[in-house]
């Protein structure tokens, strides 16, 4: 069931804007569709006709996502590999201190060559329902309090979904416009259109390299904005919003973790607004690329933070089960014999 389903299917029922909104208030929330404030009982502010439906509805939004499978982490993370109504599956990650990672898209266009997910293309667009679905399983397992738009899929390119989906997560969900973060490669027309809609998320860029032709080469797919241009539209969206850019950076052995990429990131990050999150590479076999050793990248941090750039570092959650970039899908359709594992070769960046 799409979101304009619902909601048309609610207003052909007989709901009111206000009988509407308690519904999908109760939904986000994973609670019981009949559920209201203090407690009343459902009689007493919902219309029969829509009573009626309630259990019809609420099998229909169940159907949309299902847990197919559950792998926990050792830092209280936990894996969820998540099968849609079509059969297609994505993946949401169950983060430490209450929040959720959610897909946008099966599959994804931009390719990059370090990533599971970019293997395989894109197949489809995720709608609002079915990303709002995957933070309602989430909130059925364990308290909730940030959703990160950051799994499988580039959410720029599903942009009119994933902001229909936060501005119903901001205004119904209960959560606040920080805790809501929208993660991209960076799309030019994510700088305006982020600051449209009446709930203004967070921004977290993929960076990855300072240097546009490794950067190129890495995110094959990627808008041409390079590096500086980026760093210069996120900091006036940061300055807007009063909320610090997230820039990711996954830390590639040889690659990206050069001296001359550390001056690079001082050069255009020192004094902007934000912090820079190393994300030390999760293995995936087949791709090419090596994880730096653990006291590499305590250095690298180490150095950052001494010229000022806020660094953290920010381990995937799946290291136990393989389960970063894609990795529970890809190892799914190999196992069930839908899709064979291929991988592409890495491109070499110079």
């Amino acid at each position: 069931m799409r979101t304009r389903d619902l909601l048309q299917t609610l207003s052909d029922l007989g709901a009111k804007p206000s009988h509407r909104d308690r519904i999908l208030r109760a939904w986000l929330k994973a609670k019981p569709l009949d559920s209201g404030p203090r407690n009343q009982p459902a009689e007493n502010y919902l219309p029969l006709t829509v009573r009626q439906a309630l259990p019809q509805l609420q099998q229909a939004l169940q159907g949309l996502a299902r847990v197919e499978a559950e792998h926990p982490g050792g830092d209280d993370s936990a894996r969820l590999l998540v099968k849609l109504e079509d059969g297609q599956t994505v993946e949401s990650v169950l983060l430490p201190k209450e929040g959720v990672c959610v897909s946008t898209q099966v599959g994804c266009a931009v390719g990059c060559t370090f990533c599971m997910t970019g293997q395989s293309g894109l197949l489809r667009q995720l709608d609002s329902s079915e990303i709002l679905a995957q933070v309602v399983l989430a909130r059925s397992r364990r308290p909730l309090r940030r959703v990160v738009f950051m799994g499988m899929g580039e959410p720029s390119h599903n942009l009119e979904q994933v902001m229909e989906a936060i501005t119903m997560l901001g205004t119904l969900g209960g959560l606040g416009h920080k805790d809501l973060v929208f993660s991209s490669v960076g799309d030019p027309r994510i700088f305006e259109r982020l600051a449209q809609g009446p709930v203004k998320p967070a921004l977290a860029l993929s960076l990855h390299s300072t240097r546009p032709e490794l950067r190129q080469a890495l995110l094959p797919r990627a808008t041409p904005m390079d590096p500086a241009q980026l760093v210069e539209a996120a900091e006036h969206y940061a300055r807007l919003t009063g909320n610090p850019i997230q820039y990711q950076w996954t830390l590639l052995a040889g690659i990206n973790d050069t001296d001359e990429e550390l001056e690079g990131i001082v050069r255009l990050l020192k004094g902007k607004y934000a912090m820079l999150n190393f994300i030390p590479y999760n293995s995936n076999e087949g791709l090419g690329y090596q994880r730096p050793e653990g006291e590499a990248v305590a250095e690298l941090t180490r150095r950052l933070n001494r010229q000022g750039i806020l660094t953290r570092i920010r381990n995937s959650a799946g290291q136990e089960v393989d389960g970063g970039c894609g990795q529970l899908r890809a190892r799914s359709l190999a196992e069930d014999g839908s899709h064979p594992m291929r991988f592409k070769k890495p491109r070499q960046a110079e």
